[in-house]
């Protein structure tokens, strides 16, 4: 039987611009490994799945596009007497998709019911090939995300080279100043070669080639074994000190006698070995006695694939679904959402397939692709889900989140909850980040007059800063840090301090008491362990052990008592209606010594009122901590109110202007984030479709609607759930891994969630101690 959708279709091939969603479902991890495949609509690419969900057949019938192509993938079953050959010292060959899998494809019309349309009709053929040839949605994310911008140099754009001249095959074997035979760098100036520095993964080096440019100022060199027949190369300028790009690569070649076309990739490029070294970072898989753990399978028990360096975000991912309020909101049994026209650009439609992939246990299998061998574990770990959808979305914007670079997990928790308080939940569903929010009060009291002031400030997670002591060292050990209880650390945070400023009510200058105390507690409780050094003036992780008990422990010393009735306020600012708050002083030699090594006046002045006016070292370990805190260059503000929600900054709205963005969005684009221009500038890019009008409920919403968030409701015992685990010198580089505790029957163990592989432990007290991220529940 005829379709007469094929005619009438009007398709069209995908551009470069356009996605591809040809591997899993763009509402769920259905993909085309499973046995039905995958539906890929040839009007708009959407992926959708066939079994028993039918996501494709929904967005067929909303979207009215009826002709998909159906693909599935088997994987081939290669017999193999001996293990597989390792990689080529000549060349490096990689295992294409079609080495590994037997790929089979349907076009169908879903309207119609037919299941077998002829691929070769001219209306679909070229659209199919398109479509199979086409990069998928996580491949273009992938790549387009791992192009750093690199850019050209005037030391490469002005190059004189020397003239001409052929280089034997022969000298180009080894270094000229010693006998390293790879890692060799050519000086695209004069044609000397000489060996690189030596490189994280074994790769030896002497530094000959950095010694010629040092003593030659020959800037611009080009590693021979990364340049391939494309043109693509390791360029570095020695003269900036950074990896640059040649676009006449090929032409300052040849003068050396070396034919682009004729070279094959011999060596791992420098952005292929940071990937490798972050890969590196592993936590122990095995028993103490040399046993491999053994995989573990079912709902909450799904691993995440690494899409290169992605532990960060797979770690807290994992921390967040495990928290009731997070499961509760996007899990099992939450009503469907309407029509979404685009699933895949939609975070309330990933944040609900995530949920759907970790918690439903639906994906939870063992690695089909693993073959069980003598050299293999009895049992594969999972293959993992894949979530480059969730991850574009978080990044999408942001200029660290949207690489393909490792990043800090517990700045990723604060853009992520950032993000989910600030979308749009559906009608009567909860903001499951308000599990997470609690009050800290701070109160001032002037030395002179005890007159007070206490303010107070909504937050989603504290940060403790760990003493850092030195042991001695051990023969010839590095040293090791003492260890600190957490009590230690909340200790130091509630403890009360001299600050000094003058009183706006008696006009002394002797200062005042501060302390910061708990007004609420969350339900649950996310702590931030801080544990900086700074070396060199450069901040360096140490590993300081922080003593967490398995067992609860209680807050309640912690909570404030408020202002008492015998304590007399700072008066009211009655002209401005605004509180008559101290004056902040700075310490002026210390604010001399900061401002005389670069740093902006707001920033140390803000750096020393949070360590408390003390000292230059103090405020700069401070503020190599906070240097991308997004609020970092806003004045020092002792009051506990922001100011009207309603009114725009008109510096801030100008900033906004200059940039195109302007009119009620703009206005209203600063109200959502409390006057934060970045994060207006993210909220104006995710919410496009706001027409910047204000609701009347939102200018006045009622009373009860301004409920504080958290409990002062005593006992507040914690326990800890789960903590993120960090391995590496930076916390912009390493490993990061989950633990959570996990309910196994009438059994509570710690389960490890290393990307896709999840595995019981059977001791984590050392890992607790080394923790960067701690998640706290109320019990």
């Amino acid at each position: 039987m005829a379709c007469p959708h094929v005619s009438s279709a009007n398709l069209s091939k995908p551009t470069p611009s356009d996605s591809v969603y040809r591997e899993d479902c763009t509402q769920c991890f259905d993909s085309i490994d499973d046995p039905a495949g995958l539906d890929v609509c040839l009007k708009c690419f959407n992926g959708g799945c066939v079994g028993d969900r039918q996501h494709a057949k929904l967005h067929s019938t909303s979207r009215g596009h009826p002709l998909v192509l159906n693909i599935r993938r088997t994987r081939k079953i290669i017999e193999r007497d001996e293990p597989p050959l390792k990689m080529s010292k000549l060349a490096i060959a990689a295992e294409t998709e079609a080495d590994r899998y037997e790929i089979n494809t349907t076009v169908k019309c879903l309207e119609c019911g037919i299941g077998d349309l002829d691929k070769e009709d001219p209306a679909v053929a070229p659209i199919v090939d398109s479509v199979m040839k086409a990069n998928t949605f996580s491949r273009k994310e992938e790549v387009k995300a791992w192009e750093q911008e690199m850019t050209s140099c005037e030391h490469i754009l002005t190059l004189q080279q020397d003239p001409p001249k052929q280089i034997e095959s022969q000298d180009l074997g080894h270094c000229s100043k010693c006998d390293l035979k790879e890692n060799l760098w050519l000086c695209l100036q004069c044609g000397a070669l000489g060996c690189g520095r030596a490189q994280f993964g074994g790769v030896g080096g002497n530094s000959h080639a950095l010694a010629h440019s040092q003593e030659t100022g020959h800037g611009v060199a080009v590693k021979l074994g990364s340049i391939t027949p494309e043109g693509t190369a390791d360029v570095y300028c020695y003269t900036c000190d950074e990896e640059r790009v040649d676009d006449s690569l090929g032409a300052h070649l040849a003068n050396w006698g070396i034919i682009l076309s004729e070279r094959q990739k011999t060596e791992k490029s420098l952005t292929e070995m940071q990937i490798e070294q972050n890969l590196r970072w592993e936590f122990s898989m095995t028993t103490e006695d040399g046993k491999e753990l053994t995989p573990q399978f079912g709902p909450g028990l799904t691993g995440l694939k690494n899409l290169g360096n992605s532990c960060y975000l797979a770690s807290i991912v994992q921390c967040l679904f495990d928290i009731p309020a997070f499961q509760q909101r996007y899990g099992v049994g939450v009503e469907a959402l309407p029509d979404v026209l685009d699933p895949a650009q939609d975070l309330e439609t990933q944040l609900r397939k995530i949920a759907d992939g970790l918690l439903s246990g639906r994906y939870s299998k063992p690695d089909s692709d693993v073959t069980v061998s003598e050299h293999s574990p009895e049992v594969p770990h999972q293959k993992g889900l894949q979530p480059s959808m969730l991850k574009h979305l978080i990044g999408r914007g942001h200029a660290e989140f949207s690489t393909m670079r490792q990043q800090d997990a517990f700045e990723l928790l604060q853009h992520l909850v950032k993000l989910i308080t600030r979308s749009k939940h559906p009608s009567g569903l909860p903001d499951p980040t308000q599990s997470m929010r609690f009050v800290l009060e701070q109160r001032l009291q002037c030395l002179n007059c005890k007159k007070v002031r206490y303010s107070s400030n909504e937050q989603d997670s504290i940060f403790i800063d760990v003493p850092l002591e030195k042991l001695p060292a051990e023969d010839g050990e590095e040293p090791k840090y003492k260890p600190v209880t957490l009590k230690e650390c909340l200790d130091n945070l509630t403890a009360t301090e001299i600050v000094e400023l003058t009183c706006a009510a008696c006009s002394s200058k002797g200062g005042f008491t501060k302390r910061t105390l708990f007004k609420t507690f969350p339900n649950v409780l996310v702590i931030n362990a801080r544990k900086m050094a700074v070396v060199n003036w450069v901040p360096v992780k140490v590993d300081v052990p922080v003593i967490v008990d398995d067992a609860s422990f209680a807050l309640d010393s912690y909570l404030s008592k408020g202002q008492q009735p015998d304590e007399e306020s700072l008066p009211e600012d009655e002209g401005a209606g605004a509180s008559n708050v101290p004056a902040f002083v700075p310490n002026a030699e210390a604010l001399a010594m900061l401002e005389g090594m670069g740093f902006p006046t707001v920033r140390c002045e803000k750096a020393l009122h949070a360590t408390g006016n003390a000292d230059a070292n103090s405020a700069m370990e401070w503020l190599f901590a906070h240097m991308d805190d997004p609020d970092i260059d806003v004045p020092v503000s002792l009051g506990g109110d922001s100011g009207s929600a309603g009114a725009a900054d008109p510096e801030k709205l100008a900033m906004l202007e200059s940039m195109g963005l302007s009119g009620p969005r703009a206005v209203k684009a600063l109200r959502e984030t409390n006057g934060d221009v970045e994060r207006a500038i993210e909220w104006l890019f995710s919410h496009q479709d706001d027409d910047g009008a204000v609701e009347e409920e939102e200018t006045a919403a009622p009373a009860g609607d301004n409920k504080e968030a958290g409990s002062s409701e005593l006992p507040a015992n914690f326990q800890l759930q789960s903590i993120v685990c960090h391995k590496g010198t930076s916390i912009h580089a390493g490993h990061y891994v989950a633990f959570i505790r996990k309910k196994f029957g009438d059994e509570t163990s710690w389960v490890l969630f290393n990307d896709e592989k999840v595995v019981k432990v059977e001791d984590v007290e050392e890992m607790k101690k080394f923790a960067y991220v701690y998640f706290f529940k109320r019990v």
